[in-house]
């Protein structure tokens, strides 16, 4: 891979690169150039050459780019897949449905391409109000390492169809695919200069775009402690900002849902990605009337899941991305031992035998009667490691839902009118499921409250988030 800078394939300045490796096998995968601030700034002027061309265009013709895109992107979903897998770890159909959930949202924005958004007033006394909305200019987005190909397209499509040009930054252990799908841009005909790729560290390449003058907004997605940092760089120039920044979503089932259901819902709103999802579900509320049977059917389910190389056939989950995240795991789950926080009913530790000896592997691991004040309930748990706790009814689970510092997403399960109603107006959270979880399609607006970050990602409004209102009044 090499950086992509004014539609051109570049080392970087340094003339270094970092390997990126299999994080199921330690084989290496591939390598990247290890960017730094110098080129940035060489993205940051190409991106401010290119805009006025790209703000002008037709925004039609700007999004007949993304649509041809979204095609050949479809067309090669399996060997981006194949990549998404060995780089970052899940199994190949996860991987392959993440491609395809990143040709989904350039399409999506190519059916808002009509025109340029905006509103129309006539005010008495005034004349004639317009309100236009205009693309910012140069905008930077940092993705991280977990979903990299759909964060990524929910940056750059909006942020591309609204005009505007940018620097982007891969996530340091994934950015290979995500290097495909540039290129894959640029052969349907994006201009060079409009989307710029830099790899390298968060410490110089992530910093260096959120404190470049030059870049108008930046758009984070990441952990709650490195989108402070981000704030706090970003604050000298006023730049615009969306920051996701992960969450600690509650699940509750309340004592008349369908428990088969809730159940599969479990285990794709936990173990989908081996738990490395922003609004996974990490806190699990069981009705007390019917925790037994919840339980019981939820642990077969779990002791079925098969771990391993995301290539080979029959697995269900691979290992996690990195050590530190594994580190990070087998931490929390040995102080919930320690603690006595809860009892272990499955998985808890890492899986045995050759086959997981050289990748970041555990076990779905489900723990049981865990106590308000876990370590596991505050503090993200950003893998498959599920805390379970029994409540009384809905008084009970929407209070401990609410009490946590995020607020990203959070589901209730149930068949009653009321308890929809009640739920989601109370619970705390960007967006709210009913009798599902996960689930974030391009269409509706995602983001979070308290420390799960602001702004928003997705639908119409990502659209507002990268242009400025203009007002224009006409008195004729």
């Amino acid at each position: 891979m090499k950086l992509l800078i004014n539609g051109e394939r570049r080392d970087s300045v340094s003339g270094k690169v970092f390997t990126v490796r299999n994080p199921a096998t330690g084989d290496v995968v591939g390598e990247a150039p290890l960017g730094g601030e110098d080129d940035v700034r060489h993205a940051v002027e190409a991106a401010g050459e290119a805009f006025a061309d790209w703000s002008a265009k037709n925004p039609r013709d700007r999004a007949k780019i993304l649509f041809f895109a979204a095609e050949e992107v479809r067309r090669r979903n399996t060997e981006l897949g194949s990549l998404l897998t060995a780089e970052q770890g899940k199994p190949i159909r996860e991987a392959v449905d993440e491609i395809n959930g990143f040709a989904n949202i350039l399409e999506y924005y190519y059916a808002l391409s009509a025109g340029e958004r905006g509103e129309y007033l006539n005010l008495r006394g005034y004349g004639r109000t317009l309100v236009r909305r205009r693309p910012l200019g140069i905008c930077g987005a940092i993705i991280p390492w977990n979903m990299p190909a759909i964060i990524m397209g929910w940056k750059i499509g909006p942020a591309l169809t609204a005009g505007n040009t940018l620097v982007l930054k891969p996530a340091g252990t994934a950015p290979l695919t995500c290097g495909k799908l540039a290129e894959i841009l640029e052969g349907a005909g994006l201009p060079p200069g409009v989307l710029n790729v830099v790899t390298g560290p968060g410490e110089t390449v992530g910093r260096e775009i959120a404190r470049n003058p030059g870049i108008r907004k930046v758009s984070f997605t990441g952990e709650v402690g490195t989108g402070r940092q981000v704030a706090m760089d970003a604050a000298p120039a006023l730049k615009r900002l969306t920051l996701e920044l992960g969450g600690s979503d509650p699940m509750i089932v309340c004592d008349d849902a369908d428990i088969p259901m809730a159940v599969e819902g479990v285990i794709r709103g936990r173990f989908y990605n081996c738990g490395q999802t922003c609004t996974a579900v990490k806190r699990l509320y069981v009705y007390e009337s019917i925790a037994d049977e919840f339980i019981r059917r939820l642990t077969a389910r779990v002791e079925g899941i098969v771990v391993g190389n995301g290539m080979e056939r029959g697995v269900t989950m691979g290992p996690l991305n990195n050590q530190a995240g594994l580190e990070r795991v087998v931490r929390q789950v040995d102080t919930a031992r320690e603690r006595g926080e809860g009892e272990i009913i499955a998985g808890g530790l890492a899986p045995r035998g050759e086959n997981y000896e050289h990748g970041f592997f555990f076990l779905p691991t489900l723990i049981a009667g865990v106590p308000h004040d876990s370590v596991l309930f505050s503090e993200e748990v950003f893998g498959p490691v599920l805390p379970i706790a029994t409540v009384t009814g809905l008084d009970e689970a929407l209070e401990r839902a609410n009490d946590s510092r995020y607020g990203l997403g959070a589901s209730v399960w149930t068949r009653s009118a009321d308890v929809v109603v009640r739920a989601t107006e109370e619970l705390e959270a960007g967006i709210v499921w009913v009798n599902q979880h996960l689930r974030t399609p391009p269409e509706v607006p995602f983001g979070g409250t308290k420390e799960s970050g602001i702004g928003r990602e997705n639908g119409s409004r990502a659209l507002d988030e990268y242009t400025e209102e203009k007002s224009v009044l006409i008195r004729l």
